[in-house]
This record gives C-alpha cells, structure tokens and sequence, in this order.
C-alpha cells in the first residue's frame, strides 16, 4: 500500500512538473512572441515617413505690430536708430512709427527709413517750447516724447500728417498691437512675440530701470496682484515706458486716451492705461513675468571737445559725412 501511495505521489509530481514547463515554456514563447511583434512595429515605423513638422502661421495671420518710436536730433541718433532697426527687422508683421521731435522730417531719418526694408509711417511733431527740458535740466524733469507719442495716437486713430512711408491708418477691424519702443533701449526679439496675441494691455518686466536690476508685475497665480519697483509703488499703474503693450481695438475704442504731458513724474505711463484697464485685469507674459526681455539702456553721452577744438580752428569733421546730428558744437 505504501508503494502504491509512494508511486501516486511520484507520478503527481512529474505530472506537476511536466504542467509548469509547459507553462513555462509557453510563457517564454508569448514573450518572445510579443518581442517579435514590438520589433515588426518599430521597423514599420522605422520606414514610415517622417511627419512634416508644424508650420508657422503666414505672416499675412499674424496681428499686426505697431511699434512707436519718438526720436530727436543729437550725435547718437542715428546709431541709435540704426540698431532699433535692424531688431524690428527681424519681427515678421511689424510697422515702425519714427515720429520725430521737428517741425518737419530731417533728411538723416528719412534716409534710414528707406533703407530700413521695414513697413514704415515717418511723422514729426514739434514738442512746444513750454515742454521741452532747458539748458542744465535733468531729463526726469519734464516728460520727453508726449507730442511724439500722442501724433502716433493720433495717426492710428484718423490718419493724416505722415511725411513719409505708409499713409493710411489702419483699416477698420485690424488685428494688431500698439507698443511704445524708445529708440535707446535694447530689445530681445522675443518681446515682440510676447506681446502680439494682447488682447487688452500686456505687461513684462523691465530691467535696469528705477534704480532696480528690473521693475515689473508681481504675478499670483496668471494674475497680477502687484509691481516690484521702489519709486511711488502707489502710483496707479507704476510700470516703464518699455513694460507694456496695448492692443490696437481698445485704442481705437478710448479716443480720448492719451498721454498727458502736465501728469507728474512718473505718472506719465499712468495718464494713458488709466484710461484703458484696470490693474487687475492687465495681462501678465513672459512666463508670468519672470523673464527680462527690454532693457532701459543709455548711450553714454558722446565727449566731443577735440572735436569741438578743431570746429573752432575751422578744422571741424566734414559734415558730408553723415555720422549723426551735423550742427555745430560750439
């Protein structure tokens, strides 16, 4: 009896280990089943085309950039002019609005102009006597460029004045942004893009500004909820010139929106987005507000005493050489 249990116990357990091959042996070949079947999937995707890679949208769909330079008369203009240009070159869908403080357009700006390869309106606007900084006057004064920006208002709004380039405003229903870009800062080319789906007022931050490696919008969860700047952090809307952009419908849609030349120091900027949005409702970019593209540069004032030593022997550089301002120093 005990053999007969001995032999049933020995004849279960080959059976036992014949049914785990067996499993086992199935196992490895599903595996190797599914391997040959991972191999056959990646050598067809191997000889399938590769997908075209996304395109761009046409330049002819992107709003419109208008951007806004006021710019005067002094030895570094044109080199200053010169390397806003070649910046805003490198921005599809852009018109450059070079207004100048003149009674009329200056033969050295419109001759860059031409040459800028860039869609252009050329405007000039004589900032009254009342407004403009006198002799020995520090710049923060008196605001500069408020005749220049207002006649650029003016001409999106109604057209009209342009003494060179594009003539007509733009036409009704134009999809587009309005940015104040002064003609000694310095721009990345990606601000341009930041700013160009605005659809009320878009804000950034500004570096080397106000005395701060940069000023700009405190940002809470998209939303801004402040402004890191050190000088009247109570002003309505303490933001740079350069920190902002605004979009061409509500401009058109605020007429009466403008800079005010008499608003206090500082408050320049204030004058004419209170009239535009509220500051809960300004759009933060660059990655909510985290990274300075525009900075608030200033070319050292050129030294020019030899220069001015020789004018005085009669010996001065030749003014046909057209280097910048051409009127005598002295």
């Amino acid at each position: 009896m005990k053999l007969k249990l001995k032999n049933v116990f020995l004849a279960y357990f080959l059976v036992s280990i014949a049914g785990l091959l067996y499993a086992l042996v199935q196992l490895a070949a599903e595996q190797l089943r599914q391997k040959d079947l991972r191999i056959s999937q990646l050598q067809a995707d191997l000889r399938r085309p590769p997908p075209a890679p996304a395109q761009p949208p046409e330049p002819e769909a992107l709003p419109t950039i208008y951007v806004v330079t006021p710019t005067y008369a002094r030895l570094v203009q044109k080199a200053e002019l010169v390397r806003l240009s070649q910046t805003l070159s490198l921005v599809p869908r852009l018109h450059w609005l070079l207004v100048e403080d003149a009674e009329g357009p200056t033969p050295l700006v419109s001759g860059l102009l031409a040459g800028s390869g860039l869609l252009f309106t050329h405007l000039a606007v004589l900032t009254p006597k009342a407004q403009r900084l006198r002799e020995g006057e520090p710049g923060w004064v008196r605001p500069r460029g408020v005749e220049q920006r207002n006649r650029a208002l003016d001409w999106l709004r109604s057209g009209g004045g342009a003494v060179g380039g594009e003539k007509d405003p733009p036409p009704a229903g134009t999809r587009g942004v309005v940015y104040f870009a002064d003609d000694d800062n310095t721009y990345s080319r990606e601000l341009f893009e930041e700013m160009r789906w605005t659809r009320g007022v878009s804000v950034w931050p500004v570096g080397l500004v106000g005395g701060l490696r940069f000023e700009g919008p405190r940002v809470q969860d998209g939303r801004v909820v402040g402004f890191h700047t050190a000088w009247e952090p109570n002003r309505p809307f303490p933001v740079d010139m350069a920190g902002f952009a605004v979009a061409l419908p509500l401009l058109l849609a605020k007429p009466s929106a403008q800079f005010d030349a008499t608003a206090p120091r500082g408050h320049l900027e204030s004058s004419l987005l209170s009239h535009l949005v509220d500051p809960k409702d300004l759009e933060p970019r660059a990655a909510n507000c985290t990274r300075v593209l525009v900075w608030h540069t200033r070319t050292e004032k050129p030294k020019m005493k030899q220069e001015e030593q020789l004018q005085r022997q009669g010996r001065g550089s030749d003014p046909a050489v057209e280097a910048g301002d051409k009127r005598p120093l002295c």
